[in-house]
């Protein structure tokens, strides 16, 4: 896709806003090869680092890009020293200090921290995608490489869509869905610091139960 992208003059983003924090773990780097050849890459460390909602980090090996499109410096903006200005990244010209959220929570939990989080996710997620692998009358519908697992009751879309809004109306846990190809997909994805495995066993049995 880089190689593509390159030759037509397209710009190629990648969106790694939940997945992007599993590049901290180095038994996931493999993941990323090539991603160095994109024009931009979003992560969202509120997603799965523990950081406060509205915390996002972008790369790009195209900053002119960037000011091109959005600088625009009116004369009482001007400077005579040499700073970056950030306004001239993105349509914000004031913006609050999001930054500050995840320093404090990198000076708190330090890499390793993270790192054993974010695997204690990956690991209560394989276990959840086990019971549905060896339950009859579900299935996973997609890889799971982080901790957001796919699956569906062997239903019709109906059937499974009723049966998320009977899981979420329990208000003991909350999913979400997407479509595969095609299909309507049930997602469950572990990424709070304090779920227990016990958590997660406790999310099937509310899943099984709203099935029957």
């Amino acid at each position: 896709m880089a190689e593509l992208a390159a030759a037509y003059g397209a710009w190629l983003h990648v969106d790694a806003a939940l997945a992007g924090s599993a590049m901290i773990l180095p038994e996931c780097r493999w993941m990323w090869e090539g991603v160095a050849k994109a024009d931009s890459l979003v992560v969202n460390p509120h997603k799965w680092l523990l950081t406060p909602q509205g915390c996002s980090a972008l790369w790009t090996r195209r900053p002119e890009a960037f000011r091109d499109a959005f600088g625009l410096v009116p004369e009482y903006l001007r400077t005579p020293d040499e700073v970056v200005s950030f306004s001239e990244y993105s349509p914000e010209l004031g913006r609050p200090f999001r930054a500050l959220k995840l320093w404090a929570v990198l000076r708190h939990y330090g890499a390793e921290g993270l790192r054993a989080r974010v695997r204690e996710s990956v690991r209560l997620a394989q276990e959840f995608e086990a019971w549905v692998d060896a339950e009859p009358g579900w299935e996973l519908c997609a890889p799971r490489p982080f901790s957001v697992v796919c699956f569906r009751r062997d239903a019709s879309d109906e059937m499974n869509a009723a049966l998320l809004e009977r899981v979420n109306a329990t208000g003991e846990i909350f999913m979400s869905h997407t479509k595969l190809n095609g299909r309507y997909v049930l997602r469950l994805a572990i990424g709070n610091e304090h779920t227990t495995l016990d958590d997660v066993r406790r999310a099937w049995d509310v899943i099984r139960a709203a099935a029957h």
